[in-house]
């Protein structure tokens, strides 16, 4: 159990506490407005399990859902659908994102494939090295090992 989870059970066994009490047995103070961790986790996250939902789905340019994806049309509408939006294409969607080291990265992070300077595809960081994403033309939905070190992570917040 999280900090974070414990905070109501701490504060319905006290009826009421101040936000002192809660940090000085390890709960946290959630301010209204303010997206923890926790919560972009949680959107990335559900963003993941919508994508590999549509396991399966075609692969068709320009298309973004709910039946046929091209890669940023995947990305996008997962997002969407976990309550973000995000721009239409890959690059565009590079720029709006928190850049990461490979390092730093978690699943429900979005990896951005380049050649030189140019973002030319996106997936969802699934773990252990997989994306799930639209890869082309007469190709579907699929989770697929990252296959190429020209890439680039950002996380959605």
């Amino acid at each position: 159990m999280t900090a974070l989870n414990r905070v109501p059970s701490l504060m319905a066994r006290a009826g009421t506490a101040s936000a002192l009490t809660i940090a000085a047995v390890g709960g946290s103070i959630v301010i209204p407005g303010v997206a923890s961790d926790a919560s972009a986790a949680t959107m990335a996250t559900k963003a993941l399990q919508i994508a590999a939902s549509k396991k399966g789905s075609p692969y068709r340019w320009g298309a973004t859902g709910p039946n046929r994806f091209d890669c940023s049309g995947l990305t996008l509408y997962s997002f969407k659908k976990a309550g973000k939006t995000l721009p239409r294409t890959a690059a565009q969607q590079y720029n709006k994102t928190r850049h990461i080291s490979a390092g730093n990265r978690k699943a429900g992070d979005l990896v951005f494939f380049h050649s030189g300077s140019s973002v030319y595809h996106v997936g969802i960081y699934a773990g252990k090295g997989k994306i799930w994403h639209a890869p082309k033309t007469g190709d579907v939905v699929k989770l697929q090992k990252i296959w190429t070190r020209s890439v680039w992570y950002g996380r959605v917040s």
